[in-house]
Order: C-alpha cells, then structure tokens, then sequence
C-alpha cells in the first residue's frame, strides 16, 4: 500500500511540474548578474535575455549585485524561490573557484542550484597601457622578474587573481594585486596609467584593443582566439602550458522543477544554435558553448577537481 501511495504521489508531482512548464512562465523572469554592468558576464547575459524573453513570451530582466568575487549576487539566488523567476549567470568564479579562495562561504556551488547550461566560453587576456614598454607578454616577465613587486596588476574578478598567481608561480615574476570590484573600474584606471597592466576577459577587452586604448599582450588559451586575432597565447610567450578558460551558465535555485530547468534548456539551445547569435556572442567577446544541465554539472564538477588542488597547493586565499 505504501508503495502504491508513493507512486501516485510521484505521478500528481510530475504532472503538476508538468502543467506548471506547460503555462511557466506567466511573469517577467529576473537574471541576476553577480558582476558590475558593462563586464563580460552581463553583455552576454544581457543578449540571451532579449532573445530567451522574446522565446518565452515574458520579459527577462537583468541585475546586477556585484561583490565579493561575485559571492553576493549568487547567493541572493541561493535564497530565492526555485519557482523559475530568479535565475543566475553563474560563472567559473562563483561556481569553481571562490569556494578554494574564500574562507567561508554563504552558498554551496554543488548543492545549492540547478544547472541550466553553459552559454559561453572565452579565455582571459593580460592587458597592459598602451604606454607601457612592453610588446609581448616575454616583455612584461622579464621586467616582472627584474622588478619584483613593482607593477601594478589590476585584478577585477577571481578568475583574473587566479590567473595572476599562476603566472607568479609559474614563473617567479611577481607582481603587486590591485583588486577591483569590476572591469569598468579597472579598466578606466589601466587607461588612465593607474595600473600598468591588468588581466580580464577578452570580452571586456576586445573594444578597447581594437580602438588602440590598451595593448593585448597575450590570450590565456592554448592557441590564438578568434576573439583578439594577433594576440598569442602566454603559452608561446614562456608560460608552457599555461591555460585558463572563463565561461558562464544559467543556473536556478535548487528545487527549480525539472520541467521548468529542462524548458530553459530547450529554448537557450534554439537561441545558441542560430548562426547569428553565435556570431553575436563572438562579436560580444564569447564563444557560444550550449549543452543539457547535466553536461554543464559534469563540467562544473571537473573544474572543481581540477582547481581546487592547484588552488591549495598555491596557498591562494581572498578575504
């Protein structure tokens, strides 16, 4: 008996997450970006949601709740309702590794949210003013080596830190973090000479290389981007090996019914298959990605047990 009562109740539990995919959603979606305005992360966001509104019938509206390394922000959604209309740009950052970095956290990456899918890949770049006496990214480790601790290096997410400290480790040219809360920021300073150099997405850095304002000096994929054409990886600039790849996915709060996540799903992958939004997201400075919710778990989890010992055996750490 007990068990034919737990069968129905799964079945009027399917069927009513059914019914409720079949008319969600009835109401304007929120996505919240947990970086400043303007940052890579949001200029893609803010482009799926034109086109997953227009799909879905209701407005998709975009906020941004910076800090903490994106911490803030992504643990407002942790808190929302997993009803469909709070959802999160999560990235590399929130979702790998901030967890490594800070000492504590108010959100569980793994636990706390249900994958949607990966919208987008894109390597970072090491960007210098374009006054700086460097040509290449040789050029600025040789000076790093020469002058420990005396440039700049402006720091506006944790994955740009975490690119920062490989570089050191990798190879000893040390270099003083500036931390700042957003590209916008660290951007305007980099131009302005505050800092002499700075790392971010190539997405945030491609109009600002392609007008002449900042100098790329090399891509941190394993080969040339067709995001910044020109610019080499640091690998062929005396960092062997050397790789980090940013990405952004569409997360929910945990409990978010399947059908709801699966029905996301099914409308971003229409979205990122059509040529022109590919071509978008390469102009915006992203590679389209695309993929189930599992693929993008899977895919979280195995950037977890990548970085997260290298993160430790580094001694990283972010207040």
């Amino acid at each position: 008996m007990k068990r034919i009562t737990g069968i129905l109740l799964a079945l009027l539990a399917f069927s009513s997450h059914s019914a409720l995919a079949q008319t969600y959603p009835t109401k304007p979606i929120r996505i919240v970006v947990p970086y400043q305005a303007g940052q890579g992360t949001d200029v893609a966001t803010r482009y799926l949601a034109e086109h997953l509104g227009r799909a879905l019938g209701q407005p998709l509206v975009v906020e941004n709740r910076a800090g903490a390394g994106g911490n803030i922000g992504t643990a407002e959604v942790a808190r929302a309702a997993p009803d469909g209309y709070t959802l999160l740009m999560g990235t590399n950052g929130t979702h790998v590794l901030n967890q490594f970095l800070y000492p504590s956290m108010p959100f569980d990456p793994a636990k706390d949210f249900e994958p949607v899918a990966l919208i987008s890949t894109f390597p970072m770049v090491i960007l210098a003013n374009p006054n700086a006496p460097y040509k290449t990214m040789a050029d600025l480790l040789a000076d790093a080596k020469a002058r420990p601790d005396a440039i700049n290096v402006g720091l506006p997410s944790t994955t740009s830190r975490l690119v920062q400290e490989l570089i050191q480790k990798q190879s000893g040219a040390l270099m003083r973090a500036v931390p700042y809360k957003g590209s916008g920021t660290s951007m305007t300073d980099l131009m302005g000479g505050q800092v002499l150099v700075a790392i971010d997405t190539a997405s945030a850095a491609r109009p600002f290389v392609a007008s002449g304002k900042l100098k790329a000096l090399a891509v941190t994929s394993l080969k040339e981007s067709p995001l910044l054409p020109g610019t080499q990886p640091a690998t062929s600039q005396g960092l062997e090996g050397f790789q980090v790849i940013a990405w952004n996915g569409l997360y929910a709060p945990h409990g978010t019914p399947p059908a709801i996540v699966q029905k996301l799903n099914a409308e971003i992958a229409k979205i990122l298959a059509l040529p022109e939004a590919r071509q978008r997201l390469l102009d915006l400075g992203h590679e389209a990605a695309g993929g189930t919710p599992d693929s993008l778990d899977r895919f979280a989890r195995s950037e977890r047990d990548k970085w997260g010992p290298l993160i430790k055996s580094a001694g990283m750490k972010l207040d």
